[in-house]
């Protein structure tokens, strides 16, 4: 139980550095653009009329001040922190004078759902089609799933979900393709909104699982082809031992250890695929907000994302490595 503990810590030792580390580039990269958000949105204010310099100059110090920008770079750096830690960024640009924080938990829930319904699809069914695959290597319909899932894996996330767009919105119109839900429904736990937002998600999910599912299939497949090979699983089938026993208990445990190292690795790229569905489906999640905030300029609405975005994916993994234990029971004598 102690060496259980001390590798929580190391883990949650990790999991602050990371943080740390993302969130200090995303200030440095924020910082180093060359679009200025206090002239811009001073620009934005005076294009429809005139306004007196003074006027333009407390609009400027005001600005700065809401956008963080005033005072030297470690003040501001400081200030910087201060706003990480009270999840307070200060208003948006492009949806003045909307808070940040406001814009961001509005879109969040749109995004953790799609994630977590698309990685939870996808690796449950890459890895149950993959060990299967390598388990059973003589079966006809395993062979031919295995080409269809990895033709897709390949083919970029918007080549995909464009190709998906098409077939279900145009020629085969059976689903909505764009938006989160039905407009004209009042938002709620209520059965009417809970179907549209299911039916809503379909295309985005079907995008997100058809080109993740190829890798885990593949990852899944080689590992238990090696692990087939084993002097146990040799020992367990002419033993006598049940077939779906020795697939569940001897092979599918021991090659899915891996297979959550490399979850935990791949999560990055999950959020990245999940920008671009987004996008091209118009779901109003993270994402999209991202691209428009990116568009706008709005500094303080891509800053308060990022960061955002660094704490849920660093999260993640550190929940990952929580449950390492369950699987590799060494990790608990390491």
């Amino acid at each position: 139980m102690k060496s259980y503990a001390a590798y929580l810590i190391r883990r949650f030792g990790q999991f602050v550095l990371v943080v740390f580390i993302g969130m200090n580039i995303a200030y440095i990269v924020t910082h180093a653009t060359p679009i200025d958000p206090v002239e811009q949105s001073i620009a934005a204010a005076t294009a429809f009329g005139s306004t007196s310099p003074e006027a333009i100059g407390l609009m400027r110090e005001s600005l700065r001040e809401l956008y963080g920008l005033k005072g030297t770079a470690w003040e501001q750096y400081i200030g910087f922190w201060k706003r990480v830690v009270t999840l307070d960024f200060g208003p948006s640009l492009s949806a003045f004078p909307t808070p940040v924080s406001s814009l961001i938990w509005r879109a969040l829930p749109w995004t953790a759902g799609l994630l977590l319904v698309s990685t939870t699809i996808t690796w449950v069914l890459g890895n149950l089609l993959g060990g299967l695959a390598g388990y059973l290597r003589d079966n006809r319909t395993l062979r031919v799933t295995g080409l269809l899932v990895m033709g897709f894996h390949p083919i970029p996330y918007y080549i995909v979900a464009l190709l998906i767009l098409i077939v279900f919105g145009y020629v085969w119109p059976v689903l909505p393709i764009t938006g989160g839900a039905q407009m004209n429904l009042a938002r709620g736990w209520n059965l009417d909104f809970v179907a549209s937002v299911v039916k809503h998600s379909v295309l985005p999910v079907l995008s997100l699982v058809l080109v993740g599912l190829g890798g885990w299939f593949m990852g899944m497949r080689s590992l238990v082809s090696n692990i087939v090979s084993e002097d146990y699983v040799v020992y367990a089938e002419l033993g006598g031992v049940p077939q779906s026993r020795i697939l569940r208990s001897y092979v599918m445990r021991n090659a899915l250890v891996p297979q959550v190292t490399g979850l935990a690795m791949s999560l990055g790229g999950i959020f990245n695929g999940a920008i671009i569905t987004e996008q091209v489906f118009g779901y109003p999640g993270i994402g999209a907000l991202l691209i428009d905030a990116v568009h706008a300029g709005d500094y303080s609405l891509v800053l308060g994302l990022t960061s955002v975005s660094i704490v849920a994916v660093s999260l993640s993994v550190l929940l990952i490595d929580m449950l390492y234990p369950l699987l590799d029971p060494r990790v608990k004598v390491s």
